[in-house]
């Protein structure tokens, strides 16, 4: 049986009201040795409905009886009726797609969408987007709050990015810093360390913390990269034609993390009745006290990691002595209150992009590929099935630990070559093979964006080996 088989019995189980935990477990189970015995696929559907609507009269069945033992011992649903939510791509990690079916369980919970770059996170699903009313979920954010793209076009001649490679090279290494705790000896400076930073104990604590990060890149799955860019159509003035572009990729820092791991633990505090599958999922009330303090530390955090991009790219800049043509830029770890239509209204609802892109109609965006295949400058469709959202990225097709036990450099190297990528830095981790397919992923989505231009990586530096991931 398939991922995505497996991914659409998932959701049959959801659909059913199977709890979260040992039931669902038991039933993924099931499902996978009713199967596997060569038994007539097209009955699943309603003996999992029978076993379901009647639990006691399976416990003998030699194959439904534990998953039928554990609906039996499983506590109710979180609540009977679910929000309504909708796919995109296929072959999608099943505990992916599991994930976004049980924070549509959420009281607060209104509409949900999943991405086709999706794949396992903590409480909502990388790729996850979610609506709620009144509330906002520190995980639906995200650790990274404010997680963000930034795309430059620069006055380059494009045969002067190999001929001045070490240059440009030595002006990354220069402009920018790398790694857990990365910082500046000599601070720089932009007006946004100047805002309110005593609006949450947690941004003032860490002010001085931050400003010492401030321009700087982080781990992970954080890079800056040159690249050729081909623009397909003009956008903001700039014509059509091959450029030499700046990408970077990096969010608000050790002071955003502190942000979400402060929040996260009192939303948990304050709903003691979620069981252990939907903790990271707790919800703060935007109408108490921490609910508006959270807001207020994520907006800041949203403004200082686009300062973090913005010196970036500025000081970069300067100091090759180029002319800024274009530029774009995306958060994608963020909750934006929207008007969408629910259930035939339109209302004010809290969505949250954890690792999705906005792609309202006519609102840009960038969706990068990996360190050795393309990204994207996109313009969003609004469709309203997916609240106006799209893909952050790939998506990752396998953890970090199977990452390192999977690939060695010898031969990620020869394909960099072959790419025509220069690699600064970057940990075994984050190479392409650990990543899907983006153009499967860009194909899936064609009903959400339009595509503008394409984005080749050239010279790219993320975090060294040995760092622990910020993404």
């Amino acid at each position: 049986m398939g991922i995505g088989e497996l991914a659409m019995n998932v959701q049959e189980l959801i659909r059913l009201g199977v709890p979260p935990g040992e039931a669902t477990r038991r039933g993924i189970d099931f499902i996978s040795r009713y199967v596997l015995k060569g038994l007539d696929r097209s009955q699943l559907p309603g003996l999992l409905a029978e076993v379901v609507g009647n639990p006691t009269g399976h416990v003998e069945d030699p194959l439904a009886g534990e998953f039928a033992k554990a609906l039996i011992r499983s506590p109710k649903p979180l609540r009977p009726a679910k929000a309504s939510w909708r796919q995109w791509g296929t072959d999608l990690e099943p505990e992916a797609v599991n994930q976004m079916a049980r924070a549509c369980q959420l009281p607060v919970s209104v509409a949900g969408a999943l991405m086709p770059d999706a794949h396992v996170g903590y409480g909502l699903p990388i790729g996850g987007v979610l609506a709620t009313e009144g509330a906002v979920i520190p995980y639906a954010v995200g650790v990274d709050i404010a997680c963000r793209m930034k795309l430059t076009v620069l006055d380059l001649p494009m045969r002067d990015m190999e001929r001045r490679r070490e240059r440009l090279v030595k002006a990354i290494e220069a402009e920018t810093r790398f790694g857990i705790g990365s910082s500046f000896g000599e601070r720089r400076d932009h007006e946004v360390m100047e805002d309110d930073w005593s609006v949450s104990p947690v941004t003032l604590k860490n002010r001085d913390r931050a400003w010492a990060q401030l321009g700087t890149s982080g781990s992970g799955n954080h890079f800056v990269e040159f690249g050729s860019f081909s623009l397909t159509q003009t956008v903001k003035g700039l014509e059509p034609g091959e450029y030499v572009a700046l990408l970077s990729h990096s969010g608000s820092r050790g002071t955003g993390a502190a942000v979400c791991e402060h929040y996260s633990r009192i939303a948990q505090e304050r709903h003691p009745e979620l069981p252990r599958e939907l903790l990271h999922l707790a919800w703060l009330e935007l109408g108490r006290s921490e609910g508006a303090e959270y807001w207020a530390a994520m907006e800041l955090m949203g403004r200082y990691a686009a300062a973090n991009h913005a010196l970036i790219h500025r000081h970069l800049a300067m100091h090759l002595g180029l002319e800024v043509l274009l530029d774009v830029e995306n958060h994608h770890n963020f909750a934006w209150k929207e008007h969408h239509a629910v259930d035939g209204a339109e209302r004010e609802v809290v969505v949250h992009r954890k690792g999705a892109t906005p792609a309202g109609v006519g609102v840009l965006g960038i969706i990068p590929g990996s360190m050795a295949t393309p990204g994207y400058l996109v313009r969003g469709l609004g469709h309203p099935g997916s609240l106006s959202s799209a893909s952050h990225g790939a998506g990752r097709l396998m953890s970090r630990r199977k990452a390192q036990e999977s690939f060695g450099w010898e031969k990620v190297n020869r394909l960099l070559k072959d790419r025509g990528v220069h690699l600064i830095s970057a940990g075994i981790d984050e190479v392409p093979g650990v990543y899907k397919d983006i153009g499967q992923v860009m194909a899936a989505q064609a009903d959400l964006v339009e595509t503008l231009g394409r984005f080749d990586p050239r010279i790219v530096k993320m975090a060294p080996a040995g760092e622990r991931a910020e993404d």
